[in-house]
C-alpha cells in the first residue's frame, strides 16, 4: 500500500475539527476509534481547542505512518463517511446552517481524496482473508493426511488381513476424497466385483484395492486387465496392492496396459506429502501413454522426468 499523501493528513486535519462542534462529542468519538491504541490517546490533552488536539493527533499518526498506517486510513475513512452530525443539528438556526455546511464541505474533500485508499484497504484485506483462507485450507488438507497416515500405520500392524483389507477400501476412499476424485465405493456389475471407482481430469478409474500378504501376481494383473476392458475401450484401472507387485506381474504389463499401479511406497509419499496423489496419477499415466508400462515407481516419479 502506498504512503498516504500530505493532502490527505491535511484533510482529516480539516475534517475532525469541523464534524464536531461539542468537544465532549469530538472527545468521545476520539477515544472510541482509538480505543485499541491508548498510546495516542494518553498525549492528547482535550482541554485544548478541537484544532489544537487534531493537530497533536495527526502530527503523531504522521510520525509513525509505518506503524499506524492501517488505523489512520481508517480513520479517514470513517469521518469521510459521515453523513449525519447529530451535535451541529442541535445548534440554533443561524447556526447550523453554516457549521453544517462546514462539515458536508469538509467530509466530501476527505471522501474524494480517501478512496484510492479504500479501495487499496479492501483490496489488501481481501488479500489477507484468501490467505487465511488458503491457509486453513492447507491446514486441514494436512491434517486430513496425517489421519489417514496414522490409520496407514495402524493397519501394518494389523494381524486381521480381512479387517484389514475392508478398512483399507475405506482408507482409500478418503484419500480420493481429499484429492476431490468422486470415489465410489465398491460394487458388482456383470458379475465383476468392483473395489471402487473414481474420476480424474477426464478419465475414470476401476479400482483395484487389496493388502495381502504377498504382492500381486501376474494372474492377478490379468484378472483386473479383463474387468478393466470390460468396461470399455476407454476405461482406465488403477491397481492398488500395499504389498507391491512381483516381477511377472511387471514385466507382463510393461509394454500394453489399460491400467496404472501404486503401492504402499507411493501411499506413503503421499501421506507425508512428498508429493500430492493427483500429481503422482498424472505422471503414471503419462508414463503409461509414453511406455506402455503399468508401473512407475514412486522414486522414479519423485526424481523428475523419464531419463
Amino acid at each position: 500500500m502506498k504512503r498516504i499523501s500530505t493532502t490527505a493528513y491535511q484533510a482529516l486535519r480539516n475534517a475532525l475539527p469541523v464534524v464536531f462542534w461539542y468537544k465532549n462529542a469530538f472527545a468521545s468519538f476520539l477515544k472510541t476509534a482509538l480505543r485499541n491504541y491508548p498510546e495516542l490517546i494518553s498525549p492528547l490533552d482535550f482541554s485544548l481547542t478541537k484544532r489544537e488536539v487534531t493537530d497533536s493527533l495527526v502530527n503523531l499518526l504522521i510520525r509513525r505512518e509505518d506503524q499506524y498506517k492501517d488505523l489512520t486510513i481508517q480513520l479517514m475513512i470513517d469521518v469521510a463517511e459521515m453523513t449525519e452530525f447529530p451535535d451541529i443539528n442541535s445548534l440554533p438556526d443561524k447556526d447550523r446552517d453554516k457549521r453544517l455546511r462546514s462539515a458536508q464541505e469538509a467530509t466530501a474533500t476527505l471522501r474524494e481524496i480517501v478512496r484510492p485508499y479504500m479501495t487499496s484497504m479492501v483490496e489488501s484485506k481481501e488479500a489477507i482473508q484468501k490467505s487465511q483462507a488458503e491457509s486453513a485450507r492447507l491446514q486441514q488438507f494436512t491434517q486430513a493426511l496425517e489421519t489417514l497416515l496414522t490409520q496407514f500405520l495402524e493397519l501394518q500392524r494389523s494381524n486381521d488381513p480381512q479387517s484389514r483389507g475392508l478398512i483399507f477400501e475405506k482408507l482409500l476412499n478418503d484419500l480420493f476424497e481429499i484429492f476431490d476424485m468422486e470415489p465410489r465405493l465398491a460394487y458388482t456389475v456383470e458379475a465383476d466385483q468392483i473395489d471402487g471407482s473414481i474420476s480424474f481430469e477426464t478419465d475414470d478409474y476401476i479400482v483395484e484395492a487389496r493388502w495381502r500378504a504377498t504382492s500381486a501376481s501376474r494372474a492377478d494383473g490379468d484378472i483386473f486387465k479383463q474387468k478393466v476392458l470390460r468396461r470399455g475401450k476407454n476405461a482406465l484401472g488403477l491397481f492398488v496392492s500395499v504389498e507391491g507387485f512381483a516381477s511377472t506381474f511387471i514385466e507382463e504389463f510393461s509394454k500394453s496396459t489399460p491400467f496404472i499401479t501404486m503401492d504402499g511406497g507411493d501411499l506413503l509419499a503421499v501421506f507425508e506429502r512428498r508429493i500430492r496423489l493427483d500429481d503422482l496419477i498424472r505422471l503414471k499415466k503419462r508414463h503409461m501413454n509414453d511406455t506402455g508400462s503399468c508401473h512407475l515407481p514412486v522414486s522414479q516419479a519423485l526424481s523428475g522426468p523419464d531419463t
